[in-house]
């Protein structure tokens, strides 16, 4: 059976709709993803000493990403360029986004914004934000009377 041209953009469409009940309402009054087609993949997770934030922006190059942090809202926006095509090259299948793209994502916790670190390897960004020191998990000896 052969796959559905279609179904790449449901799975864009959830994107879009899980990140409508993420944004703020000023983000949603902004151009949607959805209609200029491109919103990275991203993945959240979070260890007992810090959150990661891992987002694929294959073909970029580090001075087209920007990354910020913003009353407990991380961004992470930038621009991939389009690839050149001669004026008298007819297109048969054109299925890479480019453009600009913009994810904003409410922090769970709060972090250390001065030890944040933002790495890019191999097409994926990692950010590695370390957690406050009062939202870590703390040991307590019980004492034995």
């Amino acid at each position: 059976m052969a796959g559905w041209a279609g179904f790449g953009r449901l799975t864009d469409l959830r994107h879009e709709i899980d990140r409508l009940f993420e944004a703020p309402l000023a983000e949603l009054s902004r151009s949607s993803n959805l209609l200029s087609g491109w919103t990275p993949a991203m993945d959240i997770y979070e260890d007992k000493d810090s959150l990661v934030v891992r987002v694929e922006l294959p073909g970029m190059k580090k001075e087209d990403i920007e990354v910020s942090l913003h009353d407990g809202s991380l961004s992470i926006s930038g621009e991939r360029k389009g690839a050149e095509h001669s004026s008298s090259a007819e297109i048969y299948r054109s299925e890479r986004f480019f453009g600009r793209f913009q994810r904003t994502v409410t922090l769970p916790t709060l972090v250390k914004a001065d030890k944040i670190k933002a790495q890019y390897t191999d097409g994926v960004l990692t950010v590695t934000l370390p957690k406050a020191e009062e939202v870590k998990p703390k040991h307590i000896d019980v004492q034995v009377s």
